[in-house]
């Protein structure tokens, strides 16, 4: 069996901190100018993003140059992505205040290559599509990544993979809104036997295949995802199916 090539990039996560969520998801996407903020409006953006922005999570970022000694200040680094409605201008809006708040730069020239359409997206449909990214990585440089919302978290394993593989460190997350589960970006090795169990060792061999990366790489919500997938056959069957639509 022949190895997909691939455009994107996954490590495992060897301890990877948590991603902080800034906000309550319904709060958030209840706001007046959350879709303008979402299809493009950086105004709208700012005026999100500042609303909701919150101090006890900026004090724990702050924390994270801390806890590692950093030598530098962190740079931050948002997933700029094109949505199916436009271009979502959150992510930007947020790492621009964050550095603002923090006094840590911001990298612009890393940016999301392709359209994933993972807006109101299924979980099969998000595991289909991911998300490619290109930009200079300053080698040895600490990055924390920004993002508007976290729901299964492979937008940022992929951002983060992207860093990896150009020399960059990633340090962590943080993200305006999602969902509080998500939050542990980072798969526990219990979750990688279960999935093994549950599906056995050839659906493991076929996503090394078709993604270029173990279940290592995955997300602890992506993994959780699959677990509860009665059967290997369905994973596969609905993951060629998302990549149709």
């Amino acid at each position: 069996m022949l190895e997909e090539k691939h455009d994107f990039f996954r490590f495992p996560w060897e301890g990877f901190p948590d991603c902080i969520i800034h906000a309550e998801e319904n709060a958030v996407r209840g706001a007046v100018s959350y879709h303008a903020a979402k299809t493009g409006d950086s105004n709208a953006a700012y005026e999100l993003v500042d609303s909701f922005l919150d101090d006890a999570c900026i004090e724990q970022i702050e924390k994270i140059s801390d806890d590692i000694e950093a030598t530098a200040p962190i740079t931050l680094v948002s997933a700029h992505a094109l949505e199916r409605e436009g271009v979502n201008a959150i992510p930007e809006a947020m790492a621009e205040l964050l550095g603002t708040r923090l006094g840590w730069e911001v990298e612009h020239q890393i940016v999301q290559t392709n359209i994933v359409s993972h807006t109101k997206a299924d979980g099969f449909s998000r595991l289909a599509k991911q998300a490619a990214f290109e930009g200079d990585v300053s080698y040895g440089k600490s990055y924390l990544l920004v993002d508007d919302f976290i729901g299964q978290g492979g937008t940022l394993a992929n951002l983060r993979g992207w860093i990896l593989s150009r020399g960059g460190r990633v340090v962590g997350a943080t993200v305006l809104t999602g969902k509080a589960y998500s939050a542990k970006l980072a798969v526990e090795q219990t979750r990688i036997d279960e999935l093994e169990n549950t599906h056995g060792k050839g659906l493991r061999r076929w996503w090394q295949n078709r993604f270029g990366f173990d279940y290592a790489c995955l997300t602890s919500s992506e993994a959780r995802y699959l677990i509860r997938t009665p059967t290997a056959d369905r994973i596969r069957n609905r993951i060629a199916a998302a990549v149709k639509k």
